[in-house]
C-alpha cells in the first residue's frame, strides 16, 4: 500500500482538490506541503497530534514538510470554530510561543538542509505594506464568497471584528508566497479550514495563471483533530511541565470505547494488519486497545521510558497495588498550612484537581473525591503537617484521576 492509499485506509483524508495529482505527488515522494501553526500558547496540544503525525509519515515517505510558525497570523487571529475572539497577544510573547513549538515539533520531523523546513510567517507578513497588499491581493477576493465561507457565518451573529475578517487573506498570502518563494505545492489543514485555504489555492491561480494552479494541491485532514486534546475544558499539553507524561497518559487510557481505534489508525504508527484485527475486539479487551493507545502517543511525544513510567503506574492503581511513584504529585510547603494543617479543599486546589474551593466543595457533595480509598463526606476534613509528613496520601478524583499529596 502506498502513502496516499494508506492515508485514506486510516481515515486522515477529508477533502482534495485535485485527488488524482494529489495522489501522484505523494505516492512518488514530490510534495512539498505545509501545515501552519498559530502560536496562541506556549506549547502545542494533543490536538495537534494528527498534523504532527501526517507530516512524519509524509516525510518518511519521501516528501518535504514546511512547518509554518504563524508568528503574523497569531497577531491577527483565526475566527474558525470561535464563538468569541481570541486574546490579542503581544509579538514578545508570539516569539516565545514560536520557540516553544520549534523545540515539540523536533522530536516529531527531521528538519536540515535537504530535510524538512521551518518558516514564520512573521517575516513577510509583518513587513507588507497595507495599500501595497490591497491593491496586490484584494482584487482576487470577493467579499460575498468570504462571507459565505463557515469560518465567518458561524461568527456573523455574535459579531466578527475586521481584525478576523483579514484572517482568510493573510493565510491565503502564506500559501501564495510559499509556492513562489519556497516551491511549496500543497497545504494541510484541518478541515474547518476548507475555504481559507481555497483562498490560497484561488490566490495563485489569479496571480500566477493556469499553470501555477496545476501545482497547487489543497488536501485536508479530518477536523478530529482540532477536536482532541481537550479534557474537562483544559488543553492536554505536549510540554511535560503542563501536562505530566502520566496524565498525558491517563486522557488517551481514558478515550471512549466508540473512539479508541479512530484514534490508533489515525495517530499511531501500527501497522494497519494490526489494527483491523484489534476493530474485533469488544468488551474487556477495548480497554487492551486504549492501553496500547495511550502507551503509543506517549512514547512518541515523552519516549520509552515516560511512557513504560506512566503505564505502570496506571496499572497499579488500577488494580489496587497503589504505586504512587510515577503518578502526579504535590509537595506542600509550610506556607500551604494554617496552625499546622490544611483541610481538603485546599489540597484540592493546591493540587490542580480543582480551580476552586467552589468546585472543591460541589465534587465532594457529589461523591467525587476520595482520599486513601475512603470517600470524602466531611467538607471540614483536614490534615496535619506532621501527618503528612509521615504519611503522603493518594487524592482521588471520581476513578480515573490520582494525585499524591505529601510534605
Amino acid at each position: 500500500m502506498q502513502i496516499y492509499e494508506e492515508l485514506v485506509a486510516r481515515g486522515l483524508i477529508a477533502q482534495v482538490t485535485n485527488e488524482e495529482e494529489i495522489k501522484k505527488m505523494v505516492n512518488s515522494g514530490k510534495a512539498k506541503f505545509y501545515i501552519g501553526f498559530d502560536c496562541t500558547a506556549d506549547s502545542l496540544t494533543a490536538g495537534h497530534f494528527m498534523a504532527l503525525t501526517l507530516m512524519k509519515r509524509l516525510q518518511m515517505a519521501g516528501n518535504k514538510p514546511v512547518a509554518l510558525i504563524g508568528g503574523g497570523t497569531t497577531m491577527i487571529g483565526d475566527p474558525s470554530g470561535r464563538t468569541d475572539m481570541r486574546k490579542m497577544l503581544t509579538k514578545e510573547d508570539i516569539d516565545h510561543n514560536a520557540e516553544c513549538f520549534k523545540k515539540q515539533m523536533e522530536r516529531f520531523i527531521e528538519f536540515g538542509e535537504g530535510k524538512a523546513e521551518m518558516v514564520n510567517n512573521a517575516d513577510w507578513l509583518l513587513d507588507l505594506n497595507y495599500v501595497e497588499l490591497l491593491r496586490e491581493v484584494g482584487p482576487c477576493f470577493s467579499v460575498n464568497n468570504m462571507l459565505r465561507a463557515e469560518c465567518y457565518k458561524q461568527r456573523m451573529e455574535k459579531g466578527l471584528s475586521f481584525l478576523e475578517f483579514n484572517y482568510m487573506i493573510m493565510q491565503s498570502y502564506d500559501f501564495y508566497y510559499l509556492f513562489r518563494e519556497y516551491g511549496c505545492n500543497m497545504q494541510f489543514g484541518g478541515d474547518d479550514q476548507w475555504s481559507n485555504m481555497l483562498g490560497g489555492t484561488e490566490l495563485i491561480r489569479k496571480k500566477l495563471g493556469k499553470d501555477a494552479h496545476a501545482m497547487t494541491i489543497t488536501l485536508l485532514t479530518d477536523s478530529q483533530g482540532n477536536k482532541m486534546g481537550k479534557t474537562a475544558g483544559n488543553a492536554v499539553w505536549l510540554d511535560p511541565n503542563k501536562t505530566s507524561p502520566y496524565d498525558f497518559y491517563q486522557y488517551w487510557r481514558n478515550v471512549g470505547d466508540a473512539d479508541v481505534i479512530k484514534c490508533i489508525r489515525m495517530l499511531t504508527f501500527l501497522p494497519l494488519e494490526q489494527i483491523d484485527e484489534m476493530a474485533r475486539w469488544e468488551g474487556s479487551k477495548l480497554n487492551d486497545a486504549k492501553e496500547i493507545l495511550a502507551y503509543e502517543l506517549t512514547k512518541l511525544v515523552h519516549g520509552d521510558e515516560e511512557a513504560q513510567k506512566a503505564q505502570n503506574a496506571a496499572r497499579a492503581l488500577f488494580t489496587g497495588a497503589g504505586d504512587s511513584d510515577n503518578m502526579p504529585s504535590t509537595v506542600l510547603e509550610d506556607s500551604d498550612f494554617t496552625d499546622g494543617s490544611i483541610d481538603i479543599l485546599s489540597v484540592l486546589v493546591k493540587t490542580g484537581i480543582t480551580k476552586s474551593r467552589g468546585e472543591g466543595r460541589r465534587l465532594i457533595e457529589q461523591g467525587g473525591v476520595s482520599v486513601d480509598d475512603n470517600k470524602v463526606t466531611d467538607l471540614s476534613l483536614s490534615f496535619s503537617k506532621s501527618d503528612l509528613a509521615e504519611n503522603p496520601i493518594i487524592v482521588k478524583k471520581g476513578k480515573k484521576v490520582f494525585h499524591k499529596v505529601s510534605v
